[in-house]
């Protein structure tokens, strides 16, 4: 029986840079980072929920991707055509001040929703969350 969903694939340009990016400015934590031959496992994750981890998986030929899958996957990426997820917070508009100063892109400054105050922020390798406060 599946219990729970532990890691999502969030693809990247450059995976030190997209490091760098989760860990520096949005604070998130190392949670693997592991070499295997040519292939680099690295997972990042929020201190706050420790079950689950973004994998930062670099755009690459292999046993997934022909290179004209992963150019095509590139292309879009480069694009920004990838809404990854939704990350909550706690404090949206305090989040988008502090990451804003860290240079950190959103698509404009929080809205109040029907579902709460969200704003859509892109990470360094063009990818978008939405970054969302629950209402209460």
């Amino acid at each position: 029986m599946i219990k729970k969903l532990s890691h999502a694939t969030v693809y990247v340009l450059d995976q030190d840079r997209a490091k760098d990016f989760y860990v520096g400015k949005l604070g998130f934590e190392v949670r693997t980072d592991q070499s295997m031959g040519g292939f680099r496992w690295l997972t990042v994750g929020s201190k706050s929920q420790p079950y689950i981890e973004l994998i930062l998986m670099k755009i690459a030929p292999g046993p997934m991707l022909d290179e004209a899958s992963a150019a095509q996957i590139r292309a879009l990426l480069e694009k920004g055509a990838f809404g990854v997820g939704v990350l909550e917070s706690s404090d949206v508009r305090k989040d988008y001040q502090e990451l804003s100063k860290k240079g950190v892109r959103f698509n404009g400054p929080p809205q109040e929703r029907p579902y709460g105050i969200e704003t859509v922020m892109q990470d360094d390798s063009g990818n978008w969350f939405s970054l969302v406060q629950r209402p209460g």
